[in-house]
């Protein structure tokens, strides 16, 4: 189970994103309108249920490296700006195309990256930290869906990030999920670090036989 500190900001969090997207989609009225996006709301407040019984933490471990604590506020200002921009956009008719059928190719995609990256929190367990860190008696994962991908819960944020923008025919949610790469690809580098320091060859040869982060692409 998440701590209560953690819960108690996972509940926050959840409240002020799914406020801005209704904020920026123009009020309850114009947000519940749309089937799709009453469709995104409830598996967002599904997904938040689910993370209440992980033990997702922010603990620093045997070893960390802080200098990548940057990420977090990163992370935090995209996705404020994905909670509200696509739905501002889509509200004013700005960059949007597509009609309903995108809407729900968004919620579909939306799912499928919240399951990816819901799944890794369960796999880990208390080994999945917010933060770049070695916990004690860290053990390699190499099975499930870490036998193909090495980084399914970001791959899991890209899909859904994308989704989320879909589900508003948004270009500029397209784009603001696209900048997630940044921030990933920082976090990925340090992460991949530590790992190869903790485990060397071990995760030198689970390195060669996986992909980073999209499956026979990267």
């Amino acid at each position: 189970m998440l701590s209560p500190k953690m819960a108690t900001t996972a509940f926050v969090s959840v409240a002020v994103y799914l406020a801005l997207a209704i904020l920026g989609e123009g009020g309850p009225g114009a947000f519940f309108l749309h089937p799709a996006l009453v469709a995104l709301a409830l598996v967002t407040l599904a997904a938040l249920v689910a993370s209440l019984f992980s033990q997702v933490n922010l603990n620093a471990g045997e070893r960390e490296d802080r200098a990548n604590r940057w990420v977090i506020p990163a992370f935090g200002v995209l996705g404020l700006a994905l909670a509200i921009a696509p739905a501002y956009a889509d509200r004013v008719g700005l960059l949007v195309f597509g009609g309903e059928g995108l809407r729900w190719l968004g919620v579909v995609l939306y799912v499928a990256g919240g399951v990816l990256r819901l799944v890794p929190t369960f796999a880990l367990g208390e080994r999945f930290s917010g933060l770049a860190a070695i916990q004690p008696g860290h053990r390699l994962k190499t099975d499930g869906v870490y036998a193909v991908v090495r980084n399914p819960s970001y791959l899991g944020l890209l899909v859904l990030s994308l989704g989320w923008g879909l589900a508003f025919r948004s270009l500029v949610g397209v784009a603001i999920a696209a900048l997630f790469l940044i921030p990933l690809h920082a976090r990925m580098n340090a992460e991949e670090r530590l790992l190869a320091e903790k485990f060397g060859a071990e995760y030198e040869a689970y390195r060669e036989r996986t992909w980073r982060l999209v499956p026979w692409l990267y």
